[in-house]
């Protein structure tokens, strides 16, 4: 997703003029502009990205390059090493990233899964704490990883039961992406989804992101009661079915989603 640029036409709602300084915003939206499908540009391109000069683009990228945020040949930019140090960062300070590490290991001890917490951000869910190894899984979530909502039981869970934006709200607006011939495309049938999500207060996730692979997800929420992310587990289908597999899992889940609660 190309990220956009709030800061031209003045602050976001909510924020005085004289609070708010665009260059900052225009600096981390170029260095967020960087992504699979072009991770190496020129500023020209990078201008077009985002919607400036090739001028304003390139005083941007010299200025990151400067900083260290940013590396060139004089003609391509591309990200630097240093950029890693804001995800870092992220992940060292986060209170729910620290505290969740003991309680990972509880699931993956007691289900002998890949467990992980994420969080939602925009579109995306990123796992900011995980335990145990992927078996076998092409996806791989590491530390950081970004993954549509849609095609995840954690996503979907957190789309489904959050407040704001709502599901239905977000659904209004969404481009959803197929990545299997399983993927639920079908906007109907994917606030149905959200509906027994609800209703359940658990999601599951079969062969949505990739074949032949199953996510489970509760939602962890704080002493008042509201969400502060998702504890999920994800594992190869095999041949256990979905029943079974709640059955071997969701308890779990549910138990240390529960002693988390007064922590978080």
């Amino acid at each position: 997703m190309i990220p956009t640029v709030p800061g031209t036409d003045g602050p976001p709602a909510g924020l005085a003029r004289r609070d708010w300084i665009a260059g900052v915003d225009k600096g981390l939206a170029i260095l967020e502009a960087f992504d699979a499908s072009a991770p190496r540009m020129t500023a020209a391109q990078m201008g077009e990205r985002m919607g400036m000069t090739r001028t304003a683009a390139r005083r941007y990228l010299l200025t990151l390059t400067h900083l260290g945020y940013v590396g060139t040949d004089g003609k391509l930019f591309w990200l630097g090493p240093r950029s890693l140090r804001l995800g870092q960062a992220y992940i060292e300070s986060s209170r729910l990233a620290r505290i969740v590490q003991p309680f990972l290991q509880r699931v993956t001890a007691g289900t002998n899964e890949a467990a992980y917490v994420s969080v939602m951000d925009g579109d995306d869910v990123v796992y900011i704490a995980r335990n145990g190894l992927n078996r076998h899984m092409n996806t791989g979530y590491v530390l950081g990883a970004r993954v549509a909502a849609h095609v995840t039981a954690a996503g979907m869970l957190m789309l489904a039961v959050r407040e704001s934006p709502s599901s239905a709200e977000w659904l209004d607006r969404a481009t959803l992406r197929t990545y299997t011939s399983f993927t639920i495309t079908d906007k109907a049938a994917l606030a149905k989804a959200f509906e027994r999500i609800r209703t359940l207060d658990w999601a599951v996730s079969e062969q949505q992101l990739e074949l032949h692979h199953r996510g489970i997800a509760v939602p962890l929420r704080d002493a008042k009661g509201q969400l502060a992310g998702a504890l999920s587990v994800t594992m190869p289908m095999g041949q256990e079915g979905t029943e079974a597999a709640l059955d071997r899992v969701l308890a779990v889940l549910k138990e240390t989603a529960q002693a988390l609660r007064p922590m978080i």
